[in-house]
């Protein structure tokens, strides 16, 4: 098959039914008896947030396309009108098995354990009347029901928010007669409220504050008849517009940019599935939306509140066992990193070991008076972050420090823009990198003054400096002495915070730049390596795989008889399987307890085998318009480690593991009379102390 035959459009998977494809495996860990049942009810809230960012980000950007008749159609060449259809239809799916799960799989199963969503059909006496002092004291005085007509207009609804559209009879104090009014519940709401011990049937009895405001809606209207009274929810575009040409000052500009994202503009609406068609038809005119737009749930229209359940419900047995992050022995036997380093290179793997040493890094450099500067870039770190602290401590103390933070990290830029303000505050240098290419790059440098000059300390990372995440996030981090990567990563923070051209770096491949050019490359190798009759072998672990290039490569690859195994957890829009194209290559995709959030890249190398870790996916925004690192693991060891841990061990997963299919659907790996084997949890048996056995 020639070059021209490998961009057939039937050899690319849609990039949004493959995301899909993603959220159906989460759906399916809320399936999994094997599952433990409050971390089942986790999952089904991990998808409802998954489908609501599908809708702010993905639904929002391809509505805007389908708009312009200029759009075109990706590689798959399906257009956005179609991809749209399409992602309707399958979310429609994808919909009601989430509340039929809910309603007749975990809601039963919960309430067997004590853990009951009372119904107000439920209530005993004693229960409405707490109910009703509950409403009187803590919603009535918060909740502003909206009459509407001509002088109250129809209300600007927030982002995501729940509300109730109500429908009147008769007329109030002024004569005027009411049909509809809207009731908007203030975010400060709890939307789950625990009733009191002495009311309650159980130790874990709850009430939707949905249940308490129909059963009092009518208080609100007093002498009005309330003939009805639905919940819904509107979804909006959350995606920022910073206009790189324009602005003169990034920060104001996201500032400003901010607050259209609570009012942007509708992508879908959420309603009740008893909810009147004149009632949904007149919403979805208020919103400028269409049929196709609407989806009506048999539920709670954000399931995702649900999330404060297993916080709440102290029952260990329901939940995954826990467990102490470990520590590698080197970092055990010496509370000196710097000391450590001199003595060779030190890997963590996350969460099975511990984030801490990344935190104490900076820390004893804030402390250590032979330490000059710090230098880091920070995506996410999450609200209150220890090592934002640690860097404020640092600036307080003295030392040279400057940070490159992303201020549109998605969903994370009020965070980002807060956390600048503290570092300037403390006396950092606070830079937002290159505008128009994010900065996505995971570097901390330490310049130290030592006997023999000065040194760089480095850590590089596959993911986010978020103390939390790192707790259910599966990343590696390196800390390095090596001074020509150290050298690397001086030339990367000068181009991030001054202007100029650096000079060709040695160890570390970067995009925007050198990244995709050198991947292209190391897959032609192999590729010629086969065609040579030679051993060759890709592996490769990631978040997604976009980006046509790479995919056609990995065909030309897999033509020539390379063994090319991917591990992908979410979003692969290469088909595997298919003959005479991609029979060699497999694809697969883990789905458990942790996020496999990890990139790794392994190229056999003609028996010499090369192991690269990097902030990189394979898709096009991560190769041409973010700046990325990709670091090589050259010490034996730690090479020998990675090569085991990331991937040996996730390939021979048959517990948690799924096949991608030639026609873009996933199959969960059939044990076949073999021994179950999960390498997350084989993983928390080897690295983390206290591990479940």
């Amino acid at each position: 098959m020639n070059e021209a035959d490998l961009k057939q459009p039937d050899l690319y998977i849609n990039r949004d039914l493959s995301l899909l494809q993603f959220n159906w495996r989460v759906l399916e860990q809320a399936r999994d008896e094997t599952v433990p049942l409050l971390e089942r009810l986790r999952f089904l809230c991990i998808f409802s947030n998954n489908l609501d960012e599908l809708f702010e980000t993905r639904v929002a950007g391809l509505t805007q396309w389908a708009a312009l008749e200029s759009a075109q159609a990706g590689p798959d060449n399906i257009t956005p009108l179609d991809a749209l259809k399409q992602i309707r239809a399958e979310v429609r799916v994808l919909v009601e098995e989430q509340y039929r799960l809910l309603n007749e799989v975990l809601t039963p199963q919960l309430a067997a354990e004590n853990i009951r969503f009372v119904r107000r059909t439920h209530w005993n006496a004693k229960q409405k009347r707490w109910v009703k002092r509950f409403f009187e004291n803590e919603l009535l005085p918060v909740l502003s029901p909206l009459g509407l007509d001509p002088s109250h207009p129809f209300p600007n609804i927030l982002n995501k928010s729940l509300n109730f559209i109500v429908s009147l009879t008769g007329k109030d104090a002024f004569g005027r007669s009411g049909e509809v009014a809207v009731l908007q519940a203030p975010r400060a709401l709890p939307r789950l409220i625990q009733i009191p011990e002495e009311y309650a049937g159980g130790p874990h009895d709850f009430v939707f504050l949905t249940s308490i405001i129909h059963a009092h809606v009518k208080d609100l209207f007093p002498g009005m008849k309330v003939t009805g009274s639905y919940q819904f929810r509107v979804t909006r575009n959350s995606e920022l517009f910073v206009d790189k040409e324009e602005i003169d000052d990034l920060l104001r500009a996201v500032e400003g940019e901010l607050p259209s994202r609570r009012y942007g503009e509708a992508v879908r609406l959420e309603v009740a599935d008893n909810c009147p068609p004149e009632m949904a038809a007149y919403l979805l005119d208020q919103f400028e939306l269409t049929q196709d737009d609407l989806y009506q749930v048999n539920g709670p229209v954000n399931l995702a509140r649900l999330m404060t359940i297993p916080d709440i419900v102290d029952r260990p047995e329901l939940k995954y066992p826990p467990f102490t992050p470990g520590l590698p022995g080197r970092l055990k036997r010496s509370t000196n990193i710097f000391q450590t380093l001199r003595h060779g290179d030190v890997l963590l793997h996350h969460p099975y070991e511990s984030f801490a040493p990344v935190i104490d890094f900076v820390r004893q450099a804030a402390a250590d008076p032979h330490v000059l500067a710090i230098k880091q870039t920070l995506y996410r770190t999450g609200r209150d972050s220890v090592l934002v602290d640690a860097l404020v401590e640092a600036a307080r103390a003295g030392k040279e420090v400057t940070v490159v933070i992303e201020l549109l990290a998605r969903m994370d830029e009020e965070t980002n823009i807060n956390m600048a303000t503290q570092l300037q505050e403390a006396g950092a240098h606070v830079v937002y990198g290159v505008v128009g290419y994010k900065t996505h790059a995971k570097m901390i440098l330490v310049v130290r003054r030592e006997e023999d000059g000065l040194r760089h300390y480095v850590h590089l990372g596959t993911g986010n400096y978020h103390a939390r995440t790192a707790r259910s996030y599966t990343d590696f981090g390196l800390f390095t002495r090596n001074e020509v990567i150290g050298e690397d990563v001086h030339k990367i923070f000068l181009q991030l915070t001054s202007l100029g051209r650096i000079t060709k770096l040695n160890r570390l491949l970067q995009a925007p730049f050198t990244l995709h050019k050198e991947l292209l490359e190391k897959i032609e190798r192999e590729t010629e390596y086969a065609r040579r009759g030679r051993t060759a072998r890709i592996i490769a672990k990631m978040n997604a795989l976009i980006e046509p290039n790479i995919i056609r490569a990995l065909y030309r690859a897999s033509q020539a008889g390379v063994k090319v195994d991917l591990i992908v957890r979410g979003v692969c829009c290469l088909r595997p399987g298919i003959p005479g194209v991609s029979e060699n290559i497999q694809v697969r995709s883990i789905v458990g307890r942790f996020l496999e959030h990890s990139r790794v890249y392994y190229f056999y190398h003609n028996g010499e085998p090369e192991v690269f870790c990097a902030s990189a996916d394979w898709m096009d925004r991560n190769f041409f318009r973010r700046v990325e690192v990709c670091f090589p693991i050259e010490a034996k060891t730690l090479k020998k480690r990675i090569i085991q841990e990331a991937l040996m061990m996730c390939l021979g997963d048959n517990v948690q593991a799924w096949l991608l299919q030639s026609d873009g659907r996933y199959e969960k790996i059939a044990l076949e009379n073999q021994q179950p084997y999960s390498a997350q949890l084989a993983l928390l048996e080897k690295l983390a102390d206290g591990a479940p056995q």
